[in-house]
């Protein structure tokens, strides 16, 4: 069921039971509370009767007058002493005088009597004489000893047939129009609620076919414009990350069609031409493979983290000793071409990770620097301690990142415009990679940079003390 008839069918139910509320307490339990509130009166105005003696007699007649309470007091020998109200003024009756002074006493000097308690049995003749009403009409009778005295009250129940009839006539009237105005609200509101949702859900079909230019459009409701709103941000996040992904995609085949091409070219001089079957060109070949796997391992292994399929194993090591060894490894394959990397430490420092996965990150940190760095072609290392940390900072001289760009300089897909010089060549995913590796160490990472003066990225761990 759409949002539209869900929202119409719980307005009309909401309205049906309002309506069955209204007929139950207005028709079936109408009698049975009207009962019920006679009795609940009867006993609070003996309790405020009987709180003010000196004037009983007064208060009997204002009594009668607001609630229609009749009020008698009679001695134990059933002479009047006081009568307001529907009361006979003569004496009458001694025998059930006597009755109801006996169960009062009994009951522990009072005593409530009204004959619809159970089972409604039929209605009798009012004991105490003319005055009372008569037929359909029933008594409560409250009785109290005080002083000796037996203080009776009175109230009369009315039929409610008459009433109860006309309120069904009422009813009907109002039944009807309340049918015909929920309906209406139910169609209004419906309509107004689904209106922008669905407009929503029609913008996002079209985002979930790829087109990622959809745009959510909606008004009215604080909740459903935010929602636009997030669906807006979701849709120029997924052009993006799309538009990147297309450019990773460009980008990995070219560097890989660089070694590829240099394979298969001297393979095929080494197989057709005498004397090309030489170690260095064999050498070449070896090489080439090599950097197509470190590429092709740098895509799988960000694939692995960012999958959350690549397992940790931490161990405390040296991390000044395993940075040692990364500078003299890539000053090695470097020097050839000119670039120098210097290394400065404050001390042996010892972390517990993963050796292999922290020498990655800050092999791509040192790799990034050495593709970008500036004409001095020097690439710094730091290794900064502090009391429970340690911070791996790489500085390269190159033309820095603009401010606009270092948001999304971690990003997966993402590629600086900046010049690449390529002292190493790489798949343009390291950064990611380091992102990755830090956040399952629960580290931090970051980057300074400024156009013109250079870039310092950094990773932060936590020290083994």
């Amino acid at each position: 069921m759409s949002i539209k008839g869900k929202i119409f069918t719980y307005l009309l139910l909401f309205c049906a039971f309002l309506i069955a509320l209204l007929w139950l307490f207005q028709i079936v339990f109408l009698d049975s509370i009207y009962k019920r509130v006679k009795i609940g009166e009867v006993r609070r105005a003996m309790t405020a009767l009987t709180a003010d003696t000196e004037n009983l007699a007064e208060a009997a007649e204002s009594l009668y007058r607001t609630r229609g309470i009749s009020t008698a007091v009679f001695s134990e020998n059933g002479e009047i002493l006081l009568a307001a109200g529907a009361f006979p003024r003569q004496k009458d009756s001694v025998r059930e005088l006597r009755r109801l002074y006996a169960l009062a006493s009994e009951n522990g000097g009072e005593y409530l009597e009204y004959p619809f308690a159970e089972s409604e049995p039929p209605p009798r003749e009012p004991t105490f004489g003319a005055g009372f009403p008569s037929g359909r009409q029933q008594d409560i009778y409250r009785c109290k000893l005080v002083d000796g005295s037996l203080i009776v009250l009175s109230a009369t129940i009315s039929p409610v047939d008459a009433t109860v009839g006309a309120l069904k006539i009422e009813l009907y009237f109002i039944t009807g129009a309340m049918l015909l105005f929920s309906t209406g609200l139910a169609l209004l509101i419906a309509r107004r609620v689904s209106k922008p949702i669905v407009a929503i859900n029609e913008s996002a079909k079209t985002l979930a076919r790829g087109q990622y230019d959809a745009k959510f459009n909606a008004s009215g409701y604080r909740e459903i414009r935010e929602l636009a709103g997030t669906l807006n941000v979701a849709a120029r996040e997924l052009s993006r990350a799309d538009g990147l992904r297309r450019e990773l995609v460009a980008n990995i085949s070219h560097d890989l069609r660089t070694p590829l091409t240099l394979i298969a070219g001297y393979a095929e001089a080494m197989r057709d031409l005498p004397g090309e079957s030489t170690p260095e060109n064999a050498q070449i070949i070896v090489d080439e493979a090599n950097r197509l796997n470190r590429m092709v391992g740098e895509v799988l292994d960000l694939s692995k983290l960012q999958a959350g399929a690549a397992e940790l194993r931490p161990e405390p090591y040296s991390l000044t000793e395993s940075l040692r060894g990364i500078v003299g490894r890539l000053s090695e394959f470097t020097k050839a071409n000119g670039y120098r990397l210097a290394l400065e430490t404050d001390g042996d420092v010892t972390v517990s990770a993963d050796e292999s996965a922290v020498a990655q990150a800050v092999y791509n940190l040192m790799t990034n620097a050495l593709n970008f760095t500036g004409d001095d072609k020097t690439v710094t290392v730091r290794q900064i301690a502090a009391e429970d940390t340690v911070t791996v900072e790489v500085e390269d001289s190159g033309k820095g990142v603009a401010p606009e760009e270092l948001p999304y300089v971690w990003d997966r897909y993402y590629r600086s415009g900046k010049k690449h010089v390529r002292a190493a060549v790489g798949t343009g995913i390291g950064l990611s990679i380091v992102k990755s590796v830090v956040d399952l160490h629960g580290g931090e990472y970051g980057v300074r940079s400024s156009p013109g003066s250079g870039s310092v990225f950094w990773i932060r761990l936590k020290r083994r003390i």
